[in-house]
């Protein structure tokens, strides 16, 4: 027998409002076309990042991020607050602003900088020459430790 909750307002125990809600790895949710099922918790990015990658790298705004580590024009180490379960999972990378003369920038993630608890990010300017862009964002995918 299944049964349906349908309601307005999810609030906390005291009724002060608000709500938290905890979701187990296995929850799925329907499709836009309510034909296939995915895995809500799969397809969350479990890290973003978006930083000012010139002069002095600062985060912006970031979600699972400690900190970042200037090593070299164009090389940044970003710190992950919640380690991934390992290195297999996918990096996205975009880079560019008005100091990088908005054009084409490389944003490599080498195999052998990719850790469980950190990543290194590699910059060029036209896939040559190392640059500290503006605007540097990433987000990751994959499983949490």
């Amino acid at each position: 027998m299944s049964s349906q909750l349908n309601v307005d307002t999810i609030v906390d125990k005291a009724g002060s409002g608000g709500s938290n809600v905890k979701m187990a790895n296995t929850s799925t949710y329907v499709s836009d076309g309510g034909n296939v099922t995915q895995n809500t918790v799969q397809g969350l990015a479990k890290t973003w990042l978006r930083m000012n990658g010139d002069n002095t790298p600062a985060i912006n705004d970031s979600l699972n991020i400690t900190s970042i580590t200037d090593q070299a024009t164009g090389n940044y180490r970003v710190a992950i607050a919640n380690d991934m379960a390992n290195a297999n999972y996918a990096a996205t990378t975009g880079a560019g602003g008005a100091t990088s003369n908005n054009t084409l920038m490389n944003c490599a993630t080498p195999g052998d900088a990719l850790g469980a608890g950190t990543i290194d990010l590699d910059l060029q300017y036209q896939h040559a020459t190392p640059n500290d862009p503006e605007i540097v964002s990433f987000a990751l995918h994959g499983d949490l430790a």
